[in-house]
């Protein structure tokens, strides 16, 4: 087992180098040690703030913990906990790969043995249909759409993109994300896996430790209560931001659509928000709600962490429910507290006080 197995075990190789070692898969859970704890790590952090967690510094125990950890999301088998685990493997990946890339040439020779970008496209059989050209890359049309299925953004509509000879022109720097795509899919492909009850049985205790963070981080409850002054903070703020007709980034309309839809407003009541905003656009607002809340698209996103606004730039105006009560996790954690800390006659759902059939935006 190389390094360069661990750093990315989702490869070929790394699966053949496991399968080679002939490990007891079933004595190694069973004896619940550091391959096990890893496994919980990577799931856990996934769901907690969109990362696997520092690697082991051992290379076995690292690549195994991987499909271990594989096993673990099967048994817990929630579709956002697939989601979140595959996508923060691809992210932990893609920034292994970027850093490795931009390494010093006397820090590169150090390295035993480097992921390169050809291995990359050979891995995902995208040699024949990703080719390089003055402009970026141009992608075969039917691999581009494979690859954005689950992408959010206008720039990634085929619409927006120049297509020509049947190939999608792509910039350098967008091929990152469509890499990490293929990677996240690589890594839920086949998920959830069925799973032997002599493995499962071990792990009992492990799952309920991954179910019991899905739990506190409410990703996968029913909210269907709309009081904006009970919103965090940021979310405040981008609302705010929507209502003064101000530009919002792609990942900031993210964040706002996909919480809005969390707490249960309908895409029609969220294209009544966006319609004050000078740069709404109506039949891009819907398609882009309905996609977000997976009525056009394979998943129902949720809004992203407090880890993941911080680094975009979203997160503003913490107060002390940021600071202490939820540990700066998660927006809907924020929510679900102010909801269960107001009294039921301070919750009064904006809906219900605008229920006359005209356009009402929460202020």
């Amino acid at each position: 087992m190389k390094p360069l197995h661990a750093r990315y075990p989702f490869l070929a190789p790394s699966r053949t180098a496991v399968e080679e070692a002939d490990v007891d898969l079933v004595g190694l859970i069973r004896e619940d040690g550091p391959v096990v704890e890893r496994a919980v790590e990577r799931v856990t952090g996934a769901l907690r703030d969109g990362s696997i967690g520092n690697a082991h510094p051992g290379t076995r125990v690292e690549l195994l913990s991987y499909p271990v950890a594989r096993v673990l999301v099967s048994l817990v088998d929630e579709r956002i906990c697939t989601r979140k685990y595959a996508h923060a493997e691809a992210t932990r990946a893609i920034s292994l790969f970027s850093a490795a890339r931009n390494d010093t040439a006397e820090l590169a020779s150090a390295r035993t043995e480097r992921l390169s970008l050809s291995d990359l496209f050979a891995e995902f059989d995208l040699a024949d249909a990703l080719r390089e050209d003055e402009e970026g890359y141009c992608v075969a049309v039917g691999t581009y759409l494979r690859l954005v299925s689950d992408l959010w953004g206008d720039e990634w509509r085929l619409v927006n993109r120049t297509l020509a000879g049947g190939e999608v022109t792509i910039a350098s720097e967008e091929l990152y994300s469509l890499l990490e795509e293929a990677i996240s899919q690589r890594v839920s492909d086949g998920l959830p896996l069925s799973v032997p009850e002599e493995i499962a049985a071990p792990l009992e205790s492990r799952v309920e430790t991954v179910r019991s963070v899905l739990s506190d981080l409410d990703l996968t409850r029913e909210i269907d209560t709309v009081v904006p002054e009970r919103f965090p903070p940021c979310m405040k703020a981008l609302l705010d931001s929507i209502q003064k007709g101000e530009h919002l980034g792609h990942h900031s309309r993210f964040a706002i659509t996909a919480f809005l839809t969390s707490i249960g407003m309908s895409t029609d009541e969220i294209v009544d928000l966006y319609m004050v905003n000078s740069s709404f656009g109506e039949e891009m607002t819907r398609y882009q709600t309905d996609h977000i809340r997976g009525e056009t698209s394979p998943t129902e996103y949720t809004p992203p962490s407090c880890a993941t606004m911080q680094s975009y730039g979203d997160c503003v105006n913490k107060d002390e429910i940021c600071e202490d009560e939820i540990n700066e996790s998660h927006p809907l954690n924020y929510y679900e507290y102010q909801l269960e800390q107001a009294d039921e006659d301070e919750l009064v759902d904006w809906r219900e006080e605008n229920g006359d059939g005209e356009t009402a935006t929460p202020d």
